[in-house]
């Protein structure tokens, strides 16, 4: 639960993750079955690095940042180029997920180096932007037309993927 916001606090609130609604007056775990509730459990356990100094201090995640620096290494991502004179670099930030199986095991510990897109200022750091994404109905008829077929599907994950 700490992927989300629980709105704005108040003054009269203290500064931990209190709420003024909390999960725990709505939903009850009575009626999930003990292996389920050992997977909610789980999901809890681990918690994602928030900064590079925590990240420094786990080799697992240590391992995730040279895998991802490795891809982009691998996938000749960027090139080393002099910096146009009056302009300014882009930064970038380390993002850390822990990735599970369905049975609620630990599969990969997932870091990715993303830009910081935010700093661009339309016109003066680029013209125009694309990123394909799929669209919920054209998963909706490739998935029709495999079953009207009586087409095999396979699922696949990859763990790096440039266009």
């Amino acid at each position: 639960m700490q992927d989300y916001v629980c709105g704005r606090r108040t003054l009269h609130q203290s500064s931990s993750n209190s709420c003024a609604f909390p999960m725990s007056s709505y939903l009850s775990l009575e009626a999930v079955s003990p292996a389920y509730q050992l997977f909610l459990s789980t999901l809890s356990s681990i918690q994602e690095p928030q900064s590079y100094a925590e990240v420094v201090q786990d080799p697992q995640w240590v391992e995730a940042m040279e895998q991802e620096l490795q891809a982009l290494n691998d996938n000749q991502t960027w090139s080393m180029v002099p910096l146009p004179a009056g302009k300014v670099p882009i930064g970038c930030k380390w993002v850390f997920k822990v990735k599970y199986r369905a049975n609620g095991e630990v599969e990969r510990y997932k870091s990715r180096l993303v830009v910081k897109g935010y700093n661009l200022k339309e016109g003066i750091d680029f013209k125009e932007t694309f990123s394909p994404v799929v669209k919920m109905m054209t998963v909706r008829v490739v998935l029709a037309l495999a079953a009207a077929n009586q087409w095999c599907l396979h699922q696949m994950d990859m763990s790096n993927a440039f266009l």
